[in-house]
């Protein structure tokens, strides 16, 4: 008897998870699998923190110091390598997805572990330091997974289905039309018109590139000069013309500098990010070694 073609109940199942799987965020990773994880991971820890009765306090150098630093120190290591993980291509339990999914949350849940490993006793000395390292190295983390969340469908809207090159081409064609139009314009007309063809979307620093703050702007300031001019000299066509290129110049560096802000913020965190993360493995091998030679 001839075999069915059709799949299997189980098949179509287990095809059904796995585009989901597919489909949800690492966020939401196979139902919050490592939220629950690292949940669990906190609550085991805080309880042993709470109940176990070490002498004369808890703090770094008891038994129950070391274990949780251990814990920590082997978090941190395995944390620090996503990089490298990124670069290996594999699906199921291990996939990128999944890794990215644990970072985050055992990144979250590391706050605590290390927490508890101090004891709550700070100083000014290499201990600590590590402990400010590793804060700025999960926030700037938390950062670029809220970046990460809002700002790629940002990115998306403003170009609204344009490449970068494509934005930039389309400014090109403006400035085209504008030194055409300019051409039969008296020369202060003119002068405005060249000096706002001058203004390109890159100028400016980080910062601006970061807040999108611009002062004025020759594109602006020409737009104003043609605004104040006459009455007699405002149904001039060509004014009115260079001025409706003008406003569309206008328009497209402001989105072309919204793109670059968006592209900065959905950046810069790792810019904090990885140097930390990197002086934090520093700090933590000078923390180790500190405690095994004083021990």
């Amino acid at each position: 008897m001839a075999s069915s073609s059709r799949p299997s109940r189980s098949g179509a199942a287990q095809t059904g998870r796995q585009l989901n799987s597919d489909h949800e965020g690492f966020l939401r990773h196979r139902n919050f699998r490592w939220l629950k994880r690292a949940s669990a991971l906190c609550l085991v820890a805080i309880l042993a923190y709470a109940l176990i009765d070490v002498q004369p306090r808890p703090n770094g150098g008891t038994w129950l110091g070391y274990t949780l630093g251990t814990i920590g120190l082997l978090l941190i290591v395995w944390l620090s390598l996503l990089g490298v993980r990124k670069r290996m291509m594999t699906r199921g339990a291990w996939s990128l997805k999944a890794w990215t999914s644990a970072h985050v949350y055992l990144g979250l849940a590391l706050i605590v572990i290390a927490t508890l490993h101090t004891g709550f006793e700070f100083g000014w000395n290499v201990h600590t330091l590590a402990y400010a390292l590793m804060l700025l190295v999960i926030a700037s983390g938390l950062f670029g997974v809220i970046a990460y969340s809002v700002l790629p469908a940002a990115l998306s809207n403003n170009r609204e289905e344009m490449t970068q090159p494509q934005l930039v081409e389309a400014l090109g064609a403006v400035d085209r039309q504008l030194q055409s139009a300019a051409q039969p314009l008296e020369p202060r007309w003119a002068g405005q018109v060249l000096a706002a063809l001058g203004e390109g979307p890159f100028t400016g620093g980080l910062w601006q590139r970061l807040t999108g703050t611009r002062q004025g702007g020759a594109t602006l300031r020409a737009i104003d000069a043609f605004n104040s001019a006459s009455a007699e000299e405002a149904d001039d066509p060509a004014l009115v013309r260079v001025e409706a290129l003008l406003q569309r110049r206008a328009a497209q560096l402001a989105r072309m500098r919204r793109h670059m802000r968006l592209k900065a913020l959905l950046e810069v965190w790792l810019y904090v990010h990885v140097p930390a993360t990197f002086a934090l493995l520093a700090a933590l091998t000078a923390h180790v070694i500190s405690v095994f030679y004083y021990w």
